[in-house]
């Protein structure tokens, strides 16, 4: 028996325990956290980034809570927020006061806040990659008197052979349109260039080392590489052409699956990250690092319609992206469960078949891991921290403090 099947069945009783021990069975989907894998995932994280702080992204773990106990962790500073009413809520709550927005906006409720309230907008930052996104945000005041700090979003993907690999994101790819944008930004009253992203999602998002998938690994892994190549000149270049313009105080870049590639390019300043501390069923099978799984959610087996298969109520939290499997949640614990093909994770039943399905009772607990990081949390409001046998916290997710994002 493998250490890994050893491992996964020890979690089973770990959670069924501390579970158990609480004064009322919670409703299910029960969403846990390991304090133990969360804490070594963050000095792994650290570890990797060889001294450059790491951003939290905020988007990868959506529980206040976790949020304030990564930056609590030495080499970690600041957060990457996913959406400007998010920054303004975390700020507000005293979170942190070193946010970044990962995304444009045209929220105009929110871009009403930020450009009044001088506090707010010496804290946050918005991205931009269009002169519309500065438009939007004079839309919404009448005064140039509170500046607005802003980071220019540039296209970290991969050319090569005519086509372009990597996220649809910036249309900033020349040097000079980005120097085109950084004189825009710097001439405009009201308005301060302080940072950069360079988000290579191509390399950080990206698995690499898939068992069953031996061929497309490696062609993945060499178009890592020179993408990292690629991207390592195009930073540089740009990095040296906005010197004479403006003096920034950030380049972010990376994503937990690319800490070390990014962490050596001597342009970024920063990382970028959060899966990398739940780490999800899509971050499994990198190379870059070995996964510590920390996130779970339990759902209670509620029929048996034949011996050899259990069927829990719920269970169909489909992350977002491409349609796949790769997209469904992952049975986890009891080891050697498995999806039906036919049904798949059902919104009010999942029958799941393999061999541990014929010791599953009725009210049993069955583990699973969701494929992204962040999105199991919009499902529950209460999020049970756990640390070995014992909940030793409940705290709320941000649909837990009443909020969506």
């Amino acid at each position: 028996m493998s250490d890994h099947f050893v491992d996964r069945n020890r979690l089973w009783s770990r959670l069924d325990a501390a579970l158990e021990a609480l004064p009322e069975p919670p409703p299910t989907p029960i969403a846990v956290v390991d304090l133990d894998a969360f804490d070594a995932n963050a000095a792994d994280l650290v570890r990797r980034a060889g001294g450059k702080p790491i951003r939290v992204a905020s988007k990868s773990l959506r529980v206040p809570a976790l949020i304030r106990r990564a930056l609590a962790h030495d080499g970690f500073a600041g957060v990457l927020a996913y959406t400007l009413a998010e920054a303004l809520w975390l700020h507000e709550a005293g979170v942190s006061d070193d946010i970044v927005v990962a995304y444009p906006t045209v929220d105009a409720a929110a871009l009403r806040r930020l450009t009044s309230s001088p506090s707010a907008a010496a804290a946050i930052t918005i991205m931009v990659d269009d002169p519309a996104h500065l438009d939007a945000v004079d839309a919404t005041r009448s005064s140039l008197a509170v500046p607005i700090r802003v980071a220019l979003d540039i296209d970290a993907g991969l050319r090569i052979g005519g086509q372009h690999i990597g996220p649809k994101r910036s249309p900033l790819f020349d040097t000079a349109d980005v120097v085109a944008m950084a004189r825009r930004v710097v001439g405009r009253e009201g308005f301060r260039l302080v940072g950069v992203m360079t988000y290579e999602g191509q390399v950080a998002g990206v698995q690499d080392d898939v068992p069953d998938q031996r061929t497309k690994s490696l062609l993945v892994r060499r178009l890592k590489q020179a993408s990292m190549a690629q991207l390592e000149v195009r930073r540089r270049e740009i990095a040296e052409a906005l010197a004479p313009i403006v003096d920034l105080e950030f380049w972010n870049g990376g994503g937990s699956g690319s800490v070390e590639a990014t962490a050596a390019d001597g342009a970024v300043t920063e990382i970028a990250a959060g899966s990398g501390l739940l780490v999800p069923g899509i971050f499994d099978h990198y190379a870059s690092f070995e996964p510590r799984p920390a996130a779970f959610f339990g759902l209670r087996v509620t029929r048996k319609p034949q011996p050899t298969i259990a069927v829990v109520h719920g269970g169909g939290l489909i992350a977002s992206g491409a349609t796949g499997a790769d997209r469904s949640p992952v049975p986890w614990a009891p080891p050697g469960l498995h999806l039906t093909g036919l049904e798949g994770a059902g919104e009010v039943q999942t029958p799941l078949t393999g061999h541990p399905a014929a010791l599953l009772g009725i009210g049993d607990l069955v583990w699973f891991r969701h494929a992204k990081s962040g999105e199991l949390f919009e499902h529950v409001r209460d999020v049970h921290l756990v640390r070995g046998e014992a909940v030793v916290e409940v705290v709320p997710s941000y649909r837990g403090h009443d909020l969506a994002f």
